[in-house]
């Protein structure tokens, strides 16, 4: 097999996917100042929360209509990774609790209830891994119809559900609302210094409610996409979603919490995730090593990026800080 196999690069793009709902997810919600590090963890809620709106609506009907498919499951998955961001908020905002505790806590939880429903939904389905949510997954799945006419290179751009679209679209957006508006340029105000956002007038208990559980519904997306689009409906509780939830937080540093950047990077991660299955002769040693490579990419890069100090290129001034309104 080659490193430049059609269907490597296809691979790449799913799980890059994946990483990249939940990068863009915690973009939004660091440049408000929150280190949310529970990105794992709400993606499990979406991905679970997805399935489970779709499992029931299937069962409760003979014929399943598509579009009430799409939009349950779309709900459910948003709705649910909301409350996750919901409640990291309340915690770390209202309550002020460290950040960094409450994040690696709602990774732990999210990923127990998670796994826990899906058992249970296994049960109600008749055995573990009798799950289906066939008509579901098939909407998410379904591809541009003439990408199989396009060949090789066409099914690779092409071939894929909407939510690939969806989500380089999003990024472009991020990006201009970040930079162009007038409401992004406050939410990086509030990230950089709150107590001055604060004195303009500016509300940031708001701004950081907002783009928290707005960035959390965005990173439950991506879990959504793995359950409905990699495993066709189903669940999997390999831990899969929680090591791609890494690669996202991680990917926020390597991509230097621009949207753009992002795009590539979570298609380069993706790529480098499946590479060591297309390299003939690797041992299990070797293959744990490639596993290892976006990792050491983003220490590379946040290495690099320190000793240069470029603001620009630095994360949010008030990152993991809670604002303690009454020391401005």
């Amino acid at each position: 097999m080659t490193i430049f196999s059609s269907q490597l690069f296809m691979s790449a793009i799913i799980f890059g996917t994946v990483i990249l709902y939940g990068a863009l997810g915690e973009i939004l919600a660091e440049k408000s100042g929150n280190l949310n590090l529970g990105v794992p963890g709400i993606m499990y809620l979406g991905a679970i929360a997805g399935l489970a709106g779709a499992f029931f609506y299937e069962m409760s009907t003979p014929d399943p209509n598509g579009f009430l498919c799409l939009v349950i499951s779309l709900v459910c998955a948003f709705g649910a990774s909301c409350l996750g961001g919901l409640l990291y908020s309340f915690l770390t905002i209202t309550l002020r609790v460290n950040q960094n505790v409450t994040g690696l806590t709602l990774t732990i939880f999210g990923g127990g209830i998670a796994n826990f429903f899906g058992g249970a939904l296994n049960t109600l389905a008749g055995g573990v891994g009798q799950i289906s949510v066939a008509s579901t997954s098939a909407v998410y799945r379904a591809s541009l119809p003439f990408a199989n006419d396009l060949g090789s290179f066409g099914k690779v751009i092409f071939g894929h559900g909407f939510l690939v679209y969806v989500a380089l679209v999003l990024a472009v957006c991020m990006a201009w609302f970040l930079n162009r508006t007038r409401t992004g340029l406050n939410l990086r105000a509030v990230g950089e210094n709150p107590a001055t956002a604060d004195a303009a007038g500016i509300n940031v208990t708001r701004y950081k409610y907002v783009a928290t559980c707005l960035g959390a519904g965005i990173s439950g997306l991506g879990g959504l996409y793995y359950t409905m689009d990699y495993v066709k409906g189903t669940w999997a509780s390999d831990g899969t979603i929680e090591s791609l939830g890494w690669l996202a937080v991680a990917l926020v540093i390597f991509a230097t919490w621009k949207p753009i950047n992002v795009i590539w990077g979570a298609y380069l991660f993706g790529y480098l995730r499946w590479l060591y299955n297309y390299i003939e002769g690797l041992g299990r040693s070797s293959q744990e090593i490639f596993k290892m490579i976006p990792y050491i990419v983003t220490i590379v890069v946040l290495i690099l990026v320190s000793i240069r100090k470029k603001r620009e290129n630095q994360p949010p001034a008030s990152l993991g800080l809670s604002y303690f309104r009454e020391e401005r």
